[in-house]
């Protein structure tokens, strides 16, 4: 029971953080612009933090996963099932925005459901070591904070400011992935050229995981008291 629901956080968290986020970008790309979109995506992640943390450890972030598994907070099969629940959250989400786009009269700001890819101003190279960069920071942060008892309290704060200013980065060169679930969810429905970049925006996020769970100890206080965490135990 104790999985199932943390399985149903990601599965909710990645979804409302997808059509939120993304839907700003689809909503007001253009008549808010890169500021707006930015701590939509920001302030979405930090309410959910305190909302779904408690429970699953709110990844909704298949590289956050990936870097919990390697620090050892999540075992594989717990891993593998919040993978499941972050993907399909984000194809509904993917799907709400389409139908919104399609039959809702609502004019998509981005042109492209507000997918990622890369060419007008940034090419496949630069793109790879972006998301490496900006998703190797927003992990490492969440890997740092959430495993310090004293920070409990910030922690969604310190993740949802980290992850407004990736987004801040990106958002104008790739369209600001730095979640493969974030990725996939939009590009699914919109297909096309986001959809054969795709792969790009999986690899790319899931090595910046990586490097930041691999990081995350050297940054570890050898001081301070460490919490628990929702997403042991499966």
């Amino acid at each position: 029971m104790a999985g199932a629901r943390r399985y149903a956080a990601e599965f909710i968290g990645t979804l409302l953080l997808v059509f939120v986020g993304a839907g700003s970008a689809v909503a007001a790309r253009v008549d808010g612009g890169v500021v707006v979109v930015a701590l939509t995506f920001g302030l979405t992640l930090l309410v959910l933090v305190y909302a779904i943390g408690p429970i699953s450890g709110c990844h909704v972030n298949p590289a956050v996963t990936l870097g919990a598994l390697i620090a050892g907070r999540i075992s594989a099969v717990g891993a593998v099932g919040y993978w499941f629940a972050q993907f399909g959250g984000a194809a509904v989400a993917g799907f709400g925005l389409w139908v919104l786009t399609r039959y809702g009269d609502v004019a998509d700001q981005t042109g492209a459901l507000a997918t990622n890819s890369y060419g007008p101003h940034i090419n496949l190279g630069g793109t790879f070591l972006l998301e490496i960069v900006l998703t190797f920071l927003l992990v490492l942060v969440v890997l740092v904070v959430t495993g310090r008892s004293e920070q409990a309290g910030f922690a969604g704060l310190a993740i949802g400011l980290a992850l407004a200013a990736t987004n801040l980065v990106a958002i104008t060169l790739d369209g600001a992935s730095i979640n493969p679930a974030r990725s996939l969810g939009p590009a699914i429905f919109e297909g096309g050229e986001p959809l054969r970049q795709l792969w790009v925006f999986i690899v790319a996020p899931l090595i910046g995981g990586v490097l930041a769970a691999l990081t995350a100890p050297l940054l570890a206080s050898t001081h301070g008291r460490y919490r628990t965490h929702a997403e042991r135990g499966d």
